[in-house]
């Protein structure tokens, strides 16, 4: 019976471990470390290569351009040009006659201007809309019949009101950039959870209090994209206006270039426009990044 009973091996006998049930297996230390650097890579060709293979591309549908057209500048011509023009940006021989540096300033001073009464104007009423229904009742049509009029259709009636090319500048910047301020604003506003007024209501808080603790914080990515949205808007609008009104500007400067006939500078002057333009709308979407309603709300 014993002997029955023996079992017909001594030797151990080797189980295969079995993962936990709902658990995955552990991927090894060298497998993670592998998809990582892939991960490290693919993000830096699409971060970095691809925007240079873009640039690379444009560069040589232009230098094709330039191969029957021998009026367009090439791209080697236009680089000399642009590093030659860098190289002293804020020149000034004569109003008339002065660097790129300083048209780009007047330009963005024009813009800043414009761009803080809008603003200032601006971000109120679309409060004022957003809280109090007869005042959005009240500035609804309006706002609907003249948000689509053209910025530039505004200017003979700034320059009929100011008698100047400068404030007439500025009036056409104003009216294009507050009408996305006080539409956004507004909409944020509306769309502050109504559990926060009923909490409000509930613990009397004054109207400054709701303003301050509750609208603003929950509206403000609304009005930061506005803000983005009518930077964006002024800096088209400065370079059409400024060619039409003269004077100091980037506008004005591309403009004199073209009746000089001085095709690198106004290849330059477009450039030049693009990267302002592009710096102040990212400036703009780090701001909105970093003022998240979480943070607001800590």
């Amino acid at each position: 019976m014993n002997a029955m009973l023996k079992p017909e091996s001594a030797e151990p006998v080797a189980v295969e471990a079995q993962p936990a049930p709902g658990r995955r297996p552990r991927r090894p230390l060298a497998a993670n470390s592998t998809a990582r650097v892939r991960q490290q890579v693919s993000a830096t060709v699409m971060k970095i290569v691809a925007p240079l293979v873009g640039a690379a591309l444009l560069v040589a549908v232009w230098q094709l351009i330039t191969v029957n057209n021998a009026t367009f500048p090439t791209p080697a011509a236009t680089l000399a040009e642009a590093i030659k023009m860098f190289s002293d940006p804020f020149y000034r021989n004569s109003p008339n006659d002065q660097g790129i540096g300083w048209n780009l300033l007047a330009s963005l001073q024009r813009v800043g201007i414009g761009f803080g009464l809008a603003a200032l104007i601006g971000i109120p009423l679309g409060f004022m809309i957003g809280r109090v229904q007869f005042i959005g009742s009240m500035f609804g049509p309006i706002i609907s019949l003249l948000k689509p009029v053209s910025p530039l259709a505004w200017l003979p009636i700034g320059l009929l009101v100011f008698q100047s090319a400068n404030p007439a500048a500025i009036w056409s910047i104003f009216i294009c950039s507050i009408w996305p301020m006080i539409i956004n604003t507004a909409v944020g506003v509306q769309r502050v959870p109504q559990d926060y007024m009923n909490v409000a209501r509930v613990l009397n808080l004054s109207e400054w209090k709701v303003l301050t603790k509750i609208l603003l914080p929950s509206a403000l990515p609304y009005i930061l994209t506005g803000v983005r949205l009518s930077i964006g808007t002024a800096w088209l609008v400065i370079v059409a206006a400024e060619m039409l009104t003269g004077g100091v500007g980037i506008g004005f400067w591309l403009w004199d270039e073209w009746n000089n006939l001085n095709v690198p500078h106004i290849i330059i002057a477009i450039v030049s426009i693009g990267v302002v333009g592009l710096l102040l709308e990212q400036g703009l979407m780090a701001l909105a990044r970093a003022f998240t309603y979480e943070q607001v709300s800590n």
